[in-house]
């Protein structure tokens, strides 16, 4: 990180967890420009992005008083350069991105040149999680076998990956059997507050990211600002360069009372993704806030902001509070880590509680938490929620939409030498899994009492057969 001219006058420091930091102060940069009291979260997170690295080239004060503007409005049509602190990159897009840091060094080699100047400029995570596969299941040693049987598989690729996180700067590797990126990213990588060193001074600053995976969002839970980007996007920002992009509208999505009985965090988020869908969130930064989310675990934030890929906006933000310091402190975050967070996010105005006053939004909608039903919704389109209740009319009319009366007929199968009778309603597969739910203890619990009840009824595991419910079709494979 290298700090912009500061032209405004706004670095100041500031004590925590026993240490001395530097920040940009977004109190001070209200007596420059006007009073931002009430800028969504989300946008004093870019606000002291713009703060830190105004340099009079790239970022002008007149970016950084566009933000007061925007509060006349909601709307803005200055273009910024925005720098994420760190990039998340998943093995599909990260494994080449590496290989073009390789090269790099290869051509300045060639050049007469020190090659080791070549190195990603903001701080890299490389989760190996896309390309994992499944080679063994329903054992205790499943995991160690399946762990064991990538790296046989591509150890050539893992050789490479040892050295690259040795050469370079700034780069680390999550290796296979840690988790989904999403997840290692909540539970582990990601620390709400980052910190930086430059000239003997350590700087503290919101937590931002772009990751290569359209779910990278789902850390907005833990109020960390980030989306999904693609790989060239990803490669430019790991090399230092900013991300234009017009300061965003936000919607704000007011929450009150809290989740009754029953319900649970993808009953709530299939109901947001549905309302939101609805209001037309493209492109928008979309910001949670009201008494509601003192009713919400951490976990069912993370759910929520996981899911704006499905809602179509850019991110939905969730500010600091106590159930995020309890969340850091759960997951094992450093004592002086929390402290920094809560010091620093009451400093800045980035900490919301029940005396927080609602800030200025583009435009806003509201739900009462009490009223989310159980429900369910089909993997392509969850927005189109059904209510458990409407369940049995839902599928059939959605079965005879889909495969018409001929349906009914069934059709008779063979697998593995046993015969089978597919009619209406009968299901062929069924897995208990989800990247947005994976860091849910509710969603887990339900997850093993539905496995355990399936048990009882003498449900068992067949190999996965691959097939179409289509009239007149086959089982096309068993794997």
């Amino acid at each position: 990180m290298i700090p912009g001219h500061d032209s405004l006058n706004t670095k100041r420091s500031l004590s925590a967890g026993g240490q001395n930091y530097q920040y940009y102060s977004l109190k001070a940069a209200a007596d420059a420009i006007g009073d931002i009291s009430r800028l969504p979260f989300s946008l004093r997170v870019l606000l002291e992005n713009l703060l830190r690295f105004e340099d009079g080239r790239s970022v002008t004060v007149d970016d950084v008083r566009a933000f007061a503007d925007w509060l006349k409005t909601g709307k803005s049509s200055r273009e910024i350069a925005y720098r994420p602190a760190r990039v998340l990159m998943q093995d599909f897009t990260g494994v080449p991105a590496v290989v073009d840091l390789a090269a790099m060094r290869d051509a300045m080699r060639s050049l007469g040149e020190d090659p080791e100047k070549i190195n990603p400029l903001a701080p890299v995570d490389l989760v190996i999680d896309h390309s994992v596969m499944v080679d063994y299941f329903g054992g205790p040693d499943a995991f160690e076998k399946n762990v064991a049987r990538e790296y046989e598989r591509n150890g050539e690729r893992y050789q490479f990956l040892k050295w690259g996180q040795g050469a370079f700067d700034n780069f680390r590797v999550v290796p296979p059997g840690t988790g989904i990126c999403h997840q290692v990213n909540l539970e582990h990588l990601a620390q709400t507050v980052w910190t930086a060193d430059y000239k003997d001074e350590t700087f503290a600053y919101p937590d931002t990211l772009v990751g290569t995976d359209s779910h990278t969002t789902m850390v907005n839970g833990l109020s960390v600002l980030g989306w999904g980007v693609g790989g060239i996007e990803a490669e430019a920002a790991m090399l230092g360069q900013p991300i234009s992009m017009l300061i965003p509208e936000v919607i704000g999505f007011k929450m009150t009372g809290k989740l009754p009985e029953g319900a649970t965090a993808t009953d709530l988020v299939l109901t947001v993704t549905q309302m939101l869908r609805q209001k037309g969130v493209v492109g928008k930064f979309v910001e949670f806030y009201g008494s509601g989310l003192d009713h919400l675990a951490l976990e069912d934030q993370a759910t929520i902001a996981n899911m704006a890929p499905e809602y179509g906006a850019t991110c939905g933000f969730f500010p600091i509070d106590g159930e995020t310091l309890r969340y850091l402190k759960a997951t094992g975050r450093n004592e002086d880590r929390i402290a920094l967070v809560e010091a620093y996010a009451k400093e800045q105005g980035m900490w919301r509680d029940a005396n927080t006053p609602d800030p200025v939004f583009t435009d806003t909608l509201e739900l009462e938490l009490g009223s989310v039903a159980p429900s369910i919704a089909g993997p392509k389109r969850p927005q189109d929620r059904i209510e458990l209740k409407n369940a049995p009319q839902g599928f059939a009319e959605a079965l005879d939409k889909e495969y018409g009366k001929a349906s009914e007929a069934g059709k008779r199968v063979k697998v593995e030498g046993a015969d089978f009778d597919l009619g209406h309603g009968d299901v062929t597969i069924a897995a208990i899994t989800s990247c947005t739910n994976t860091s849910n203890p509710a969603i887990l619990i339900a997850a093993g009492l539905v496995a355990r009840n399936a048990n009882a009824r003498g449900l068992t595991v067949k190999p996965w057969v691959k097939t179409s419910l289509a009239p007149g079709s086959q089982v096309s494979r068993t794997i």
